[in-house]
């Protein structure tokens, strides 16, 4: 159900920037107004700003309710990773020791060091 969300989301998205960028601006109105033919244009005298606006509004509300769907998802999955007794700041901390914490043999006095090549300074 959540895909399904976020591909409607995504869908409106693209639909919404279609429709912005097909708009005119405002300035355009003014050299309509002196013969441009508005009156014969398919959405009627108006022309195509009023469509294009209430088409816009509608799918604005559109990504308004599928953001929130997606809101209240999100907050699903954060509550059932709670739920499950994983707390990720101690998940954390723990890889953050282990990988702090190198596996290197330790030293302890019983074990003599091997005989070396190198000359110490006494021995010059």
């Amino acid at each position: 159900m959540e895909t399904l969300v976020l591909i409607v989301h995504v869908l409106l998205a693209i639909a919404i920037i279609a429709l912005v960028l097909l708009q005119q601006g405002k300035g355009a109105e003014a050299g309509a107004s002196f013969g441009g033919g508005a009156s014969q244009t398919v959405f009627g005298s108006q022309g195509t700003s009023s469509f294009l606006g209430r088409v816009t509004a509608v799918l604005a509300a559109g990504i308004f309710a599928t953001s929130f769907a997606l809101a209240v998802y999100a907050k699903q999955k954060a509550s059932s990773v709670e739920d499950a007794g994983i707390p990720a700041v101690e998940v954390i901390e723990s890889a953050v020791e282990a990988e702090s914490q190198p596996e290197l043999p330790a030293l302890d006095g019983s074990a003599a060091p091997a005989e070396s090549d190198v000359p110490t300074a006494g021995e010059q």
